[in-house]
């Protein structure tokens, strides 16, 4: 550590006291007990509600929210890169000081570290630093859940049990040093820079293709649970072969979650496809309809009327 920079970037996301020194703790760390998890959520769902019901029978109008959802999204997509980039050099740095362990006595590769956290991991070190920074991040996700409210965006509701889930998950994680999260992690803010900036660039005004919003996000969707599912398929042969990893209990409740979410996906995005499809097929019947209606209506009334021919003459 004396060789690091005290100002490096290395240093400052990697080798920092507090990071290197952090422990998960109920009585130190915000945010870290079951009753404000489920106190939080609670009141995160009903505001929710609350506030939906109220813009529906007020019948208001989305409303103009200004750089709100621009900044939003900005705030998020630092949040996400640094988390990202945090994790990649504190992994490299965790596997760089326990390599000789791993050698000496459990004969693991940092590739099986990443996927299956050995029997009896706690919850303390850098990594761990930075899984509790995604899990606070999540709770800044919440609101966007209001800014579409606000917005009268279709499924807005929808999102409280996706954003809620993705806090319960990222909890777990943490309080059972839960296999399989630094992949997770990184896959899902990597996924969310993206994302995000792309928001951010859109909310500011500057010139995007049509659709693009629509096929980045579900490029990203499509990456990120192709990803999941084939370091789920390690995690699952680690856990049989090597003699357990740590967390299995919160890997399952974790993995109903992620399925339910990818089912409302899927149902949303077909939903939304259909919708499309039959507003398209609408327009074009509306569009040659209505040529047809004023091209007859020319040729009726360019025929000469049989009064004022007689009157010509």
């Amino acid at each position: 550590m004396e060789n690091i920079s005290g100002g490096g970037i290395v240093y400052w996301m990697a080798e920092h006291q507090a990071i290197v020194g952090f422990r998960w703790s109920h009585a130190q760390s915000w945010g870290s007990t079951w009753s404000f998890l489920v106190s939080s959520l609670a009141a995160y769902a009903l505001l929710a509600v609350a506030f939906h019901l109220f813009v529906r029978l007020l019948r208001l109008k989305p409303l103009p929210l200004g750089p709100l959802p621009a900044l939003h999204s900005l705030a998020m997509a630092l949040a996400s890169a640094a988390i990202f980039l945090g994790l990649v050099l504190s992994v490299a740095a965790e596997i760089r000081d326990t390599r000789w362990y791993w050698r000496g006595r459990s004969r693991t590769t940092p590739m099986q570290w990443l996927l299956c956290f050995p029997i009896g991991t706690r919850p303390s070190g850098r990594v761990f630093f930075w899984s509790y920074a995604f899990y606070l991040s999540r709770f800044i996700h919440l609101l966007r859940t209001f800014i579409n409210i606000l917005r009268r965006r279709r499924c807005a509701l929808a999102a409280v049990f996706r954003h809620s889930a993705f806090v319960c998950m990222s909890f777990l994680w943490l309080e059972f040093s839960q296999s399989f999260q630094v992949v997770a992690i990184l896959s899902a803010t990597l996924t969310q820079a993206i994302v995000f900036g792309y928001r951010f660039w859109v909310g500011v005004g500057l010139p995007v293709a049509a659709r693009s919003r629509a096929v980045l996000v579900l490029a990203c969707q499509v990456a990120l649970t192709g990803c999941n599912l084939v370091c789920h398929l390690g995690f699952l042969f680690l856990h049989f072969a090597k003699g357990g990893c740590n967390g299995i209990g919160a890997w399952v409740f974790n993995s109903v979650l992620n399925a339910a979410l990818l089912f409302l996906f899927v149902d949303f995005y077909v939903k939304t496809e259909v919708r499309r499809n039959k507003d398209e097929l609408t327009k074009d019947d509306g569009g040659s309809h209505h040529l047809h209606h004023s091209g007859s209506e020319r040729h009726h009334h360019t025929k000469p009327l049989p009064f004022e021919a007689k009157k010509g003459t």
